[in-house]
């Protein structure tokens, strides 16, 4: 009886459970949905569960990827301690021989060949915290110019194109609350359902309240399906299709006479080119009907409201940053914006998209969107970081470019903060190349990815669940991500680690930091005055407020809903339209008898970005746990491809294997590939190595391609 009685009392001591609740936001898309882990545990296991929080984005909404991003973060093969390659293989060392070995590596590459022999590839999805001291460590602790980041194959375009034409890029002109009382929703290569689904409630709304929708993409996807009218265009001809828009508006007299009068310069100049173009001629090179085209444009002309979204099929294009121009001209020629529900967005892809690019990743930029070779910003920042202005360095070159530095020799040494450029980049190949021939590569990682596996040391960093920072999401709010999760084994914050190098580096005046809060501070004074002004914003009004949009000036300040009601950020006010022929500066590959069809890329909706993380993620790897070609069965039959068989895509730069997908919502002339997986499965391969001439954004969305079966 005792002996029953103690085995009782130990199931039930193995069945008590204690619960523990993390609050923190999704590491995944730019809408940053806030949410709470639940850990319940027993003695002899742990469960989890993912519960969403109300905040002014996605009201408490949560997609598959976030209901399931904690896998990647508990999972066993999450890097522990620092890992230092020797004959090929990698073996855990301390963090104190790691930053000797950095410090000893570093210093002997620039004395050899110069402070710029070393460069830093930074990333999109860390903290705003983050993001800010890694461009003060290139420049201040490695005196380098060469910084950018994997956001440059992001948001690149619509930033400069956003630049260009208002003087400023914020990811949305109008807070996302404005979407459901537009009258005309133009989505444009965007498909929000699969890689944004938690903003997807707001058109929806809009549909419901009698707004008209149009989608732009050759794919027929769960975003076209919502579409009153879809405008399946052939791949890499939007700017052109934009054209044809414009013509229809300008001809049918649907501009706003009085606002291009008052507030935009270039309207005349484009009005006579557009008068040169021929519709018909449009409609041949775009493969959107003319009375699609006259449709769409005289909805959106006549309608009081209309918002057009832009994303990564309009932006990743040789000619990205002027088709999404083009877009703005139609906004402008309509006077839709700086308007109640009129408006623009930049649906960004990567969690911090918008805030990593505004604080100094990028090649060309300072905190605070501040110009690098602007005399007086430079001046500026030089104080806030307490160094003289002439040491301070002038801009380098976008992240492929950078690549191609090292293929060349002149960059000798890389320090990567969480990215994938392997995967990531154009000619994948060739990017793997060029990193072999580094004489020493710090990869900053949870875990080793496709390009980790390539570095001589590999940092160990912390998830979303353990690194607490601010984070900018699509709209341009300021959001504070809580984080108290236990860190994993001996891994660091990615700003722990920038500091600590920094410290071992003989520069740790300057990174003398004790919390993301502290960094933050700095930051703030950092972009005081600047174009994305923070100034006035505060972890305590964070926590209060949820989430603040800039531009923020002073603590008193709401935060900014709607940018350019009485004005553009241009010194004359005004926004500039200009001319975006139909003939790119760069030209794209067109189908030719040795590679017949395009080739277009994108994301799956349990995927994100290269899938390091979400491949980890059983529930969302057993989705999709490969890659395929979408194809159209009469092509599929034409080139002898049998559905769900291997088929082999190949380009002039390369080949890869992947399983066909018959579909018939696809165009014709069309393939399409989602861009997860690495390896033999890495539709980058295919990518050719041109870059937009303003932006340098790659061409990732038109390549040509021949295919064949792959034998049994």
């Amino acid at each position: 009886m005792t002996e029953m009685l103690l085995r009782y009392f130990r199931t039930k001591q193995q069945e008590a459970q204690t619960e523990k609740i993390y609050d923190t936001q999704c590491p995944f898309c730019s809408m940053q949905c806030k949410m709470q882990l639940i850990e319940q545990s027993t003695v002899t296991r742990k469960k989890y569960l993912t519960v969403g929080k109300d905040n002014p984005t996605s009201e408490g909404r949560l997609c598959i990827k976030g209901l399931h991003a904690h896998q990647h973060a508990v999972h066993n093969e999450r890097i522990k301690h620092p890992l230092l390659k020797v004959d090929g293989e990698f073996k855990q060392i301390s963090w104190e021989e790691a930053y000797e070995i950095i410090k000893v590596k570093f210093t002997d590459i620039q004395t050899k060949h110069g402070k710029h022999a070393l460069s830093v590839y930074g990333s999109a999805t860390i903290t705003n915290e983050e993001a800010y001291l890694l461009g003060k460590f290139a420049r201040v602790a490695l005196e380098t110019k060469y910084i950018d980041y994997n956001g440059r194959l992001c948001m690149s375009a619509a930033a400069s194109a956003a630049a260009q034409t208002f003087g400023m890029d914020r990811g949305f002109t109008n807070t996302i609350q404005e979407i459901p009382h537009s009258r005309c929703l133009v989505l444009a290569g965007t498909n929000i359902a699969e890689c944004q689904p938690t903003i997807m409630p707001y058109f929806e709304r809009a549909k419901e309240n009698g707004s008209f929708i149009i989608a732009i993409d050759p794919r027929e996807t769960p975003t076209t399906k919502m579409a009153d009218l879809h405008l399946k265009v052939k791949p890499g001809m939007d700017a052109a299709l934009a054209n044809g828009l414009l013509k229809v508006i300008i001809e049918e007299n649907l501009i706003d006479e009085t606002f291009i009068e008052k507030r935009v310069n270039g309207f005349d100049e484009v009005r006579n080119y557009i008068s040169t173009l021929d519709l018909h001629d449009i409609a041949e090179l775009t493969g959107v009907p003319v009375e699609h085209i006259i449709k769409a444009a005289t909805v959106f002309g006549k309608e009081e409201s209309g918002m057009i979204f832009t994303a990564r099929g309009v932006e990743q294009q040789t000619d990205g940053s002027t088709s999404v121009r083009n877009f703005l001209n139609i906004l402008l020629a309509t006077g839709k914006i700086g308007k109640k529900y009129s408006g623009f967005g930049a649906v960004t892809g990567q969690g911090n998209g918008q805030g990593a690019r505004e604080h100094g990743q990028k090649a060309d930029q300072l905190p605070g969107y501040r110009s690098i070779e602007n005399a007086e910003h430079r001046n500026y920042i030089a104080s806030v970081w307490g160094i003289k202005e002439v040491d301070l360095p002038r801009k380098g070159v976008s992240a492929f470019e950078m690549i191609e530095k090292m293929d060349e020799g002149e960059i000798k040494g890389l320090f990567l903060m969480c990215s994938n450029p392997v995967v990531s980049n154009p000619s994948a190949e060739f990017v793997k190349q060029a990193i072999e021939k580094l004489d020493f590569f710090v990869a900053v990682d949870m875990f080793v990815s496709e390009t980790a596996r390539m570095a001589d040391l590999i940092l160990p960093t912390t998830s979303y669940l353990e690194t607490p920072g601010t984070m900018t999401n699509v709209e341009g709010r300021v959001t504070l991500r809580e984080a108290s999760f236990p860190v994993r084994g001996e891994a660091k914050h990615d700003w722990q680690i920038i500091c600590e190098l920094a410290e071992v580096l003989g520069k740790g005046k300057y990174f003398s930091f004790s919390s993301p809060e502290e960094i933050f501070n700095e930051l703030r004074v950092a972009t005081r005055g600047g174009v994305a002004d923070y100034s006035g914003i505060t972890y305590e009004r964070l926590r209060k407020e949820k989430g603040i949009l800039w531009p923020c000036p002073d603590e008193e300040h709401l935060g900014t809903k709607r940018l350019f009601e009485t004005e553009f950020a241009h010194a004359d006010g005004k926004a500039a339209m200009v001319v975006v022929t139909n003939t790119p500066e760069v030209p794209k590959e067109k189908p030719t008898h040795d590679f017949p069809l395009y080739l277009t890329t994108g994301r799956v909706m349990s995927h994100y970005l290269t899938g390091v993380q979400t491949r980890k993620s059983s529930t969302l790897a057993a989705r999709d746990f490969e890659s395929y070609m979408e194809i159209h069965p009469s092509t599929a039959e034409k080139y002898q491809i049998k559905d769900h068989t291997l088929v082999k895509v190949e380009s002039k730069r390369g080949s890869i294997v992947v399983r066909s997908k018959w579909s018939q919502t696809i165009r014709k002339d069309t393939v399409f590939v989602p861009f997860h997986w690495g390896d033999t499965q890495n539709v980058n391969r295919l990518v050719s190595k041109k870059l937009d001439p303003t932006c340098r954004m790659p061409g990732f969305k038109v390549s040509a391609v021949k295919i064949s079966p792959v034998a049994d």
